[in-house]
């Protein structure tokens, strides 16, 4: 076998881990012929040329062999591995094998940082992936000046990556189980405060609700609605589900009544007088609060706290009352709450009473038609086949007479409007069906049981 012999005097041993690299194989020798093998044995001197004391051979996976020429006191002064293997030792020791070496290259390299003067500029050059597995060799051979060199770069560098910041964390927390401090590290991740604060969810809340620049607003509220679900889905039952019900139902009632209030001013006598410019304003904050009531009603939906909104919702009779006297263009907005809830009790994100179901459909559903060739077209997050299911799926929850009279209203305006009005004839069918070809059956079991002698 090959052996390749690198001598570095002094401290200077920087570029040594680079050159052994157990995985990847070391540098090639240099025979031209290329499909020669890598060198298996490597030989390397650490301080002042020919002063070494001790050998200690490393030996990695596939015949990989390390011979480092080192010093003892420098090994014992650093070490508790190497000072208890060497006080288990005879006193004239030369040489020490370490088998099965898992990472030769990194074991290498915290050889040689222990003659390094300034080890944090050592590690400066590093990758957070890198100085993970020197912490790791570190930890075994219980070098805990470059334990606490590796926390203290963790503390100060960026993880970039979830899978990064896993790997940071579960190593520190190895650390901690084995009585180290780690606290400054752990400090990014994890606060003193077992749970953040309700008020400060509800400044966030807020902060949105009251955004007025519509590209800011709308990607936080992506991504506060993204965050909610992971911490619905993460979370275990017991962790406080209701962890921002109060804080959204006031803002709710606070959207509510602000929009109450741009409908009551837009359908007001001196409104309609007013220039089509100065009518903008108006309508632009009508948009905002019913953009911000279906995106609380999202959060509601994620979570499985929505009835109190479709109650809510339904109460809202002044409001529906002014709907057909304002432009389409200016209340399509609204009907996109109407159509989240629809989709909500159709998928069972939401469980309201009959009711309220029914009073949903008997005050929000003619809205939601007349708006309908609106939303189709001026709503980006509209999808037509989902709201029509879950209309569909609400009505078929009613008592039969009910459902009647509401598929019975929708096909007088389908017939008349067309691809203009939802498309229930999904629903239509499963009422009829039931209506006039499956009816309920009781009467006729117990027609059948009277007919029966054995039941005389």
């Amino acid at each position: 076998m090959s052996e390749v012999k690198v001598s570095k005097g002094g401290t200077k041993i920087r570029n040594v881990p680079i050159a052994v690299t157990p995985e990847e194989g070391v540098e090639r020798t240099t025979n031209r012929n290329k499909s020669e093998s890598l060198p298996k044995k490597v030989s390397i001197e650490f301080g002042e040329s020919g002063t070494s004391d001790m050998k200690v051979v490393l030996y990695g996976k596939h015949g990989f062999s390390v011979k480092l020429n080192v010093h003892k006191g420098v090994l014992v002064e650093n070490s508790s591995f190497f000072a208890e293997r060497l006080a288990e030792q005879e006193s004239d020791v030369a040489s020490l094998q370490i088998l099965e070496c898992e990472d030769v290259e990194i074991y290498v390299e915290c050889v040689g940082l222990m003659y390094s003067k300034d080890m944090k500029q050592r590690l400066l050059k590093q990758s957070v992936q890198r100085v993970l597995r020197v912490l790791k060799v570190a930890e075994v051979i219980g070098f805990s000046s470059c334990i606490k060199a590796c926390l203290d770069y963790l503390e100060a560098a960026p993880w970039v990556g979830e899978e990064e910041e896993e790997k940071v964390v579960s190593s520190v927390l190895r650390l901690q189980s084995e009585g180290v401090g780690v606290n400054p590290v752990l400090k990014r991740v994890s606060s003193q405060i077992s749970r953040p604060p309700k008020d400060t969810l509800s400044h966030i809340v807020e902060l949105v609700l009251k955004s007025n620049e519509e590209r800011g607003r709308r990607e936080m509220k992506s991504i506060v609605l993204k965050l909610l679900r992971e911490n619905n889905s993460s979370s275990d039952c017991d962790s406080s589900p209701d962890i921002c019900y109060e804080t959204i139902y006031a803002s709710c009632r606070s959207c509510l009544d602000s929009l109450l209030s741009h409908f009551k001013r837009a359908t007001g006598p001196e409104f309609s007088d007013r220039p089509m410019d100065n009518q903008d304003p108006i309508a632009k904050q009508i948009a905002l609060e019913a953009d911000n009531l279906a995106w609380l009603l999202d959060i509601l939906a994620e979570r499985q706290l929505a009835d109190e909104f479709a109650l809510m919702w339904v109460c809202q009779q002044e409001l529906a009352g002014l709907h057909h006297k304002l432009p389409a263009m200016t209340r399509y907005h609204v009907s996109c709450i109407t159509a989240r809830l629809f989709v909500g009790i159709g998928r069972g994100e939401l469980l309201p009473s009959k009711d309220t179901r029914h009073m949903l459909l008997q005050t929000w559903l003619e809205p939601l038609t007349n708006d309908y060739s609106w939303l189709n077209h001026g709503c980006r997050s509209f999808d037509r086949k989902v709201v029509e299911e879950g209309i569909g799926r609400t009505i078929l929850t009613l008592p039969l007479e009910e459902q009647q009279s509401i598929l019975l209203f929708w096909l007088s305006n389908f017939l008349k409007s067309g691809d203009n009005c939802p498309n229930l004839q999904r629903a239509f069918e499963v009422w009829w069906r039931r209506t006039f070809i499956r009816p309920y059956a009781e009467p006729r079991v117990n027609q059948g049981q009277s007919d029966n002698p054995m039941t005389s």
